[in-house]
């Protein structure tokens, strides 16, 4: 009888569901430009002053990085100047448990 569990060599060719999310989630601000969208729309400007530290670069690569995987939406509004804001998509808020579980976890641990 052959054995049903997968060799080593199946296993490194299964897509990894943890990396997936990771490659979406996993940039250095990501997560806490998630925690600081999980209370609402924010601007550019507001997400810089709660995130110190973050330079203006690595911020917009994040929003960038998170947009482009529909984490979140930019809607930008013609004012001068010109007024952009971020909020969470559906896929964006459906990380929040995650996210609480890490918190929780890292407040154990940490």
């Amino acid at each position: 009888m052959q054995s049903t569990n997968p060799r080593p060599s199946d296993i490194d060719s299964i897509p990894c569901s943890i990396e997936k999310a990771l490659t979406i989630i996993g940039g250095k601000w990501s997560f806490l430009v998630l925690k600081e969208l999980y209370t609402g729309t924010k601007r550019f400007s507001e997400l810089q002053r709660a995130l110190p530290g973050v330079s203006p670069k690595a911020l917009t690569d994040t929003l960038r990085h998170l947009e482009s995987h529909g984490i979140l939406e930019r809607k930008v509004y013609p004012t001068v100047p010109v007024t952009v804001e971020y909020t969470l998509t559906e896929k964006g808020n459906d990380f929040h448990g995650v996210l609480r579980e890490m918190k929780r976890w890292g407040a154990k641990w940490g």
